[in-house]
């Protein structure tokens, strides 16, 4: 079931997005080489509880961390670690969630340790820009379908693969609601978008194969082929005025 959303709601999404995109914005931060994972996902942490919020992750479906950190050719859902360190030219992918007032935010980036190769620089550049074509094509009355069909024509126009296994969704009150978001699609088809819709559109877009497997721990999902990924993710909100994000920084 799709839960629309009033504007008292989407003032409480709005606050919780803004405490998930400053501690998305903290762990980049952290990103350097000789810096653990398990740093990383510390200091956004601390900075999640000192807004009085929780971190939505900590503990969902059994998972040990505030923060899913992917370096290289992991995908999502890397648990943060003191034993792995990020070294120059390292891609790493945070994605973090925070609730508050009983609302959540939800959002990803992919951020460069030092100097990284022209190749993971593309790649990085085109996953954001899906992701913003993705959002663009998030108008009312326009359908999913036209909202994964944004993002897929543009990765793949430039060489790229859209991971299939793993979506977008709405989010609210619960870090996962209905719809699910693919990051592929035809125009046209799907779920009608509305306003008062909330949703996380978060492609993951890879160098090679878009095909993936998951790792021992449960958790941890990795390229098929090695090859790197890249993972952005905004929650937006669906309006009459069109498309707004919800996840955003104070700086």
């Amino acid at each position: 079931m799709i839960i629309l959303k009033t504007n008292r709601e989407l003032q409480f999404m709005k606050r919780a997005g803004r405490v998930a995109a400053n501690a998305l914005k903290i762990a980049g931060e952290v990103v350097e080489p000789g810096v653990s994972t398990w740093e990383i996902d510390r200091a956004a942490q601390k900075y999640i509880e000192s807004e009085g919020a929780e971190p939505t992750f900590l503990g969902y479906g059994g998972f040990p961390a505030t923060c899913c950190i992917s370096v290289n050719q992991v995908v999502i859902h890397g648990i943060p670690s003191k034993k792995q360190i990020i070294r120059e030219g390292d891609i790493v992918s945070i994605d973090v969630g925070a609730t508050l007032e009983g609302y959540v935010g939800d959002n990803a980036w992919t951020f460069p340790c030092g100097k990284v190769s022209e190749e993971a620089q593309r790649l990085m550049d085109t996953t954001r820009e899906s992701l913003f074509e993705g959002i663009k094509a998030a108008q009312p009355n326009h359908r999913l379908g036209d909202v994964g069909s944004a993002v897929q024509r543009y990765a793949e126009a430039r060489g790229y693969s859209v991971v299939r296994d793993f979506v977008g969704h709405g989010v609210g009150a619960k870090m996962h609601e209905d719809p699910s978001v693919p990051n592929y699609g035809t125009p046209g088809r799907g779920v009608r978008l509305l306003p008062g819709m909330t949703i996380a559109i978060e492609p993951m877009i890879t160098e090679g194969t878009y095909k993936v497997k998951t790792l021992d721990d449960g958790w941890t999902t990795v390229t098929a082929d090695g090859k790197l990924a890249a993972h952005f993710e905004n929650s937006i909100a669906i309006t009459p005025d069109g498309p707004v994000i919800l996840t955003v920084a104070d700086r």
